[in-house]
């Protein structure tokens, strides 16, 4: 851990990754108020977006995953046509653009938006048209995950939407929704079909309910990488003297390097977590789990991948060099081919940081990236 944190902008300029973000969680609040007026969306709580922004905000802290997850009906209310959702795909990427971030795989259930006659594939189809116009010429690739609601019974029809457009932007499979009594195992067929085509699945689990929705979502269900996971600390037992005593799923969940897809403000939100400071990932991060940050609902929640990094910053005392082993592990573990991978670590990621840091390296060793002691800073785990 380094021992200088970085400030906002700093973290703003560096290359980011983000694995965990909702479509429908991240729409501008003047978005949500213009596409209302023009579809006739009636039951938003007040048409001036700056009083949108409060209130969904307000409506998401409130400690408990169900009661947050209410706030979506009024964004997936206005994503009904296709234009709406190219425009909030759209504008998802210039969004996350504008924050620093040059990978992102942004997920989206597309049952949730065919109340007004689309079709499952004709939803698909505008968000990734979406994600092409607000990602050209920006410095991102954004690829698309496809969630299943896990308390509705679709998930096999959604994994085949997801495996038919795997070569049109589609990187991978998910469920989500309340976790208390649905667990993941519901839906094996679902993540057999998309383990039997060799495609990749992440799970929400622990995160509104425990261990055995993460047991199930790893060793039932085939997860690659875990959506939340943040109640895995309640496998890990810290003594007095401040040593771990791990358990067999953590251990397993770390041994095998499987992601945990964190999201530090929601989580406090959703009550998985009492603060940023108290949040698991500080000592997931010490312990060497393979931690990665993300934004969750940047709406609901109020912050960018950024402003995330800067929590753990101040709760960690993160420098930037931690930030970037924080990076690197979340593109070690994207969904993207290997070789594209490879290609941002090495020409974007990396270059980025080592160009953010270098001036307060030289400063304090009185070196320069060109002198023989300069060192560049490790990868991530």
């Amino acid at each position: 851990m380094g021992c200088v944190s970085p400030t906002l902008d700093q973290i703003r300029r560096v290359p980011k990754v983000l694995l965990h973000d909702h479509l429908d969680g991240g729409l501008r609040p003047a978005t949500i108020v213009e596409l209302a007026a023009e579809h006739g969306y009636r039951n938003l709580p007040t048409s001036e977006p700056v009083e949108l922004d409060s209130w969904m905000r307000t409506a998401a802290v409130r400690g408990q995953l169900e009661l947050y997850l209410e706030a979506f009906q009024h964004t997936v209310g206005v994503m009904q046509t296709p234009d709406a959702l190219i425009r909030a795909a759209a504008e998802c990427a210039e969004d996350l653009a504008a924050d620093g971030v040059a990978y992102a795989e942004v997920r989206f259930a597309p049952e949730l938006h065919v109340s007004a006659g689309l079709s499952l594939d004709q939803v698909v189809q505008a968000v990734l048209e979406g994600f092409r116009i607000g990602s050209s010429g920006r410095g991102i690739r954004v690829y698309a995950l496809l969630t299943a609601m896990r308390t509705a019974a679709r998930s096999l029809e959604i994994a085949e939407l997801a495996v038919r457009h795997r070569d049109e932007g589609v990187v991978g499979f998910d469920i989500a929704g309340a976790e208390a009594g649905s667990p993941p195992s519901r839906h094996l067929d679902a993540f057999r079909y998309v383990a039997r085509e060799n495609f990749h699945i992440t799970i929400h689990a622990g995160e509104g309910f425990g261990l055995p929705s993460i047991w199930e979502a790893v060793q039932w269900c085939g997860a690659e990488r875990l959506g939340h996971g943040v109640r895995i600390i309640d496998d890990i037992a810290v003594e007095p003297d401040g040593s771990a005593r791990i358990g067999r799923l953590a251990s397993y969940i770390r041994d095998r390097r499987i992601p945990l897809e964190m999201c530090p403000t929601s989580n406090v939100h959703t009550g998985a977590a009492r603060s940023i400071t108290e949040h698991p990932i500080g000592l997931l991060r010490r312990l060497s789990f393979r931690v990665t940050v993300n934004t969750d609902n940047r709406l609901m929640s109020g912050v960018t991948l950024s402003s995330e990094f800067a929590a753990l910053c101040e709760a960690f005392g993160y420098s930037l060099q931690d930030v970037q082993w924080l990076t690197i592990n979340a593109m070690k573990s994207a969904f993207a081919p290997f070789d594209e991978r490879l290609e941002l670590i090495n020409t974007v990621i990396k270059p980025g940081f080592a160009a953010a840091m270098a001036p307060a390296v030289s400063v304090r060793a009185g070196l320069s990236p060109a002198a023989p002691g300069y060192r560049r800073p490790g990868a991530g785990g």
